[in-house]
């Protein structure tokens, strides 16, 4: 386990994402959900990440349905606040137009209140059904910087030093706004989604040696940039950024696929390794809508990385950039 920041709170190298709960793209039954979080406790997951937006709230009571036997003590959970849940009886016999297989019985409302923030947190808190929250993140604040930061942030901030979170952060895609985060308040964490992959790397200028200067966490998610790097031949039918993927991403996935081939390991597995190698990285986050996706994913994060010949190769043709840090082997000091 990990600490997070300069808090109390620790997090293990491997955490699971929860979207999938929530139904994300495809439903997935009660006992599915159920089991694939059964899977990630019994392959030594301790972290797991949810959020209202996932599902309508549906990711949050699952997930908390699946953790409240388990010793409160002995694992950690961090939710996200900035989207309000509304309920929409028009939208009762409407699916959710944000690519959750759920009923649209309630709409997302931006708010990045102080209020705001404490109402997300007592509804988060209700559906989990859980004694407390370990983590909590402002979710996705790239359009909304001016009220995150001079609102919620400060909500967040005044919680902590109740004691009634443990840890504060800040998730989104873009960097230059986690950057900003990180820069001008005392983050003990940061979600950066997509940003630091095997396929491209912008965090690494700025927001990640920002973070380890600041002593400030990064969760690393979106490491198989939606699914393109999942698989060990990326094809057209993959997402990329929630879309389509374009064609010379998916040429630059397929290249990289190719030294894997020629190196005896896989696509999915060098970009595990590669995505837990920095050192402000803490854990790195993935989803799953299945047991058996948990356990592939943890069998591949704890297994031993792509040898340094691999490494060379792909900066050798282009493929990473040579001052990105490079995986230690398994047992190394």
């Amino acid at each position: 386990m990990t600490r997070v920041g300069r808090s109390a709170v620790t997090v293990s190298g491997l955490g699971l994402g929860c979207a999938q709960l929530g139904n994300l793209y495809t439903s997935i039954g009660e006992a599915d959900a159920a089991a694939t979080v059964a899977a990630a406790w019994d392959c030594g997951i301790r972290y797991f990440d949810t959020a209202p937006h996932y599902g309508l709230g549906l990711s949050e009571r699952r997930l908390g349905d699946a953790l409240r036997a388990l010793p409160r003590e002995a694992y950690t959970v961090s939710t996200k606040v900035g989207r309000l849940l509304v309920p929409d009886p028009n939208g009762a016999h409407r699916r959710d137009p944000e690519g959750f297989d759920v009923v649209a019985d309630h709409r997302r409302v931006w708010d990045f209140t102080a209020d705001g923030v404490r109402r997300s947190l007592d509804a988060s808190l209700a559906r989990l059904g859980l004694d407390r929250i370990d983590i909590v993140l402002i979710h996705d604040p790239e359009d909304h910087q001016e009220p995150a930061l001079a609102q919620a942030y400060p909500a967040l901030h005044e919680l902590r030093a109740q004691g009634v979170v443990g840890a504060i952060g800040v998730g989104s895609k873009h960097w230059r706004v986690l950057h900003r985060f990180v820069a001008e308040t005392d983050v003990d964490a940061v979600m950066v989604a997509g940003r630091y992959t095997l396929l491209e790397q912008p965090a690494l200028d700025v927001l990640l040696p920002e973070c380890v200067r600041r002593d400030v966490s990064v969760f690393n998610v979106g490491v198989f940039n939606s699914g393109l790097l999942a698989v060990p031949r990326p094809h057209p039918g993959l997402p990329y950024e929630y879309g389509d993927v374009p064609p010379a991403v998916l040429d630059r996935a397929r290249a990289i696929a190719g030294v894997c081939a020629r190196h005896g390991t896989t696509l999915p597995a060098a970009a595990l390794a590669f995505a837990a190698a920095h050192p402000a990285v803490a854990a790195v986050v993935v989803g799953a809508h299945a047991p058996e996706q948990v356990r592939r994913n943890a069998a591949l994060a704890t297994a031993e990385p792509p040898a340094a010949d691999f490494w060379s190769e792909l900066v050798a043709e282009g493929l990473l950039r040579p001052d990105a840090p490079l995986p230690t082997p398994v047992g190394a000091a």
